[in-house]
């Protein structure tokens, strides 16, 4: 048969490729064997299914479950217009957050910078405002925070990795402490690089030995500095300290693996690399979102899997902002997700690949229609797309 599409998350089967005819019975062991129970098949390009292989269904009941399709499909239309009326105005909100955490955050690497923290109780506001915000829609801030400049990376690296923490913590199931200690993990882990010089920081060029053993010896200088700080807990402490750590014990500074490095560090782990790798840096752009997701899936030994898939889960495999190619040969941006249903985002459709224009945006709910779907992701560069946060930002909102 021809598979046409894997029914469930790319991360569940062990193909490259989602269309492929399946020619030897090791590729079908491989597909049975998969954590993907359906498949979509094209009988024009492989084998149909044979006669009476199909369940029978009474058509009573079927056309009962139609009814009870058609009215949910009105109820979640209804509920996804709210939702993305809350998201604009969560975008609103995000963006005073970092205005008015811009001063606070900045003076904490200010006082970094010459060796001590003298205080967290600005941070602690800083956090609690942050989960507010997650709690009520995580992609407003999550997403503002991918509008970085290089000259407020430190900043909004911070302000992003606490959001990112955030939301992960609460699709853990943390309770409200446990939420604030997850931000606060975030929001402290790269503090040591306040003792990183500039030039370092951003070489474009490859370390030296010298240059690669001073930024390797951050999360150190992290800890010393904050070991002393009133009102850091002993968990966020130890995430400052072996948020490099890798489970396969090839991270540094301590060589940890698996369960040896804390939860709190292995998920602020997952988070420092996943905004670091999606943000524009003086010495490469940033990678896609679509693209951060799918790489970091492959680094085997890297993150902790369930910790990472739950993470995807929380950012969405398709994150709002990304470029998706739709089977309508129509170019869309990722401006809203469902946790439930990873494969089909809300999107705004706004250009024709058949006349390579771009076209009226309209919102499509993927999930809600059958005659469209992703089938691949796309570089806004390749397309010469500059703005597209214009797509999926609401006027007027900034990230500072």
């Amino acid at each position: 048969m021809y598979i046409d599409e894997f029914c469930g998350s790319w991360m569940d089967h062990p193909f490259w490729r989602a269309r492929f005819l399946v020619k030897s019975e090791a590729e079908l062991a491989q597909v049975r064997n998969s954590g993907v129970r359906e498949v979509w098949i094209d009988a024009l390009k492989g084998l149909d299914v044979a006669p009476g292989a199909g369940q029978a269904v009474d058509r009573a009941a079927a056309e009962s479950q139609v009814e009870d399709r058609l009215k949910g499909a009105a109820q979640a239309a209804v509920d996804a217009g709210q939702r993305r009326e809350n998201l604009h105005s969560e975008f609103e909100r995000a963006s005073r957050i970092f205005r008015a955490s811009r001063a606070t955050v900045s003076k904490m690497f200010g006082e970094a910078r010459m060796g001590q923290v003298s205080s967290i109780d600005g941070a602690r506001t800083v956090v609690e405002n942050i989960a507010d915000s997650v709690g009520r829609h995580p992609s407003a801030l999550i997403g503002l925070a991918r509008l970085k400049s290089a000259d407020d990376y430190t900043f909004m690296h911070s302000m992003a990795a606490s959001a990112l923490m955030v939301a992960l913590a609460r699709a853990l199931d943390y309770g409200d402490e446990a939420v604030h200690e997850a931000g606060m993990a975030g929001l402290l882990h790269d503090v040591g690089k306040a003792q990183v010089p500039s030039a370092v920081l951003n070489k474009p060029d490859t370390l030296t030995e010298t240059e690669w053993a001073l930024m390797r010896s951050h999360p150190q200088r992290g800890y010393a500095m904050l070991q002393d700080t009133p009102g850091v807990s002993a968990a966020a402490l130890d995430a400052v300290l072996h948020h490099h750590e890798k489970v396969d014990g090839s991270g540094y500074p301590h060589g940890l693996a698996g369960t040896g490095i804390t939860e709190l560090a292995r998920m602020t782990a997952i988070c420092d690399v996943y905004d670091a790798v999606t943000s524009d840096r003086a010495y490469k752009p940033g990678w896609e979102p679509t693209v951060a997701v799918r790489k970091m899936a492959e680094w085997n030994g890297h993150f902790d899997d369930a910790l990472f898939k739950c993470f995807v889960r929380t950012v969405g495999i398709y994150p709002l902002g990304s470029l998706v190619r739709l089977k309508s040969q129509r170019l869309a941006v990722v401006v809203d997700h469902d946790p439930t249903h990873l494969l089909q985002p809300i999107v705004k459709v706004f250009f024709s690949l058949k006349s390579k224009m771009h076209i009226e945006p309209t919102l499509v709910n993927l999930d809600k229609t059958q005659t469209d779907r992703i089938i691949g992701c796309e570089d806004p560069a390749s397309h010469g797309f500059k703005h597209l946060a214009q797509l999926w930002l609401p006027p007027g909102a900034a990230a500072a």
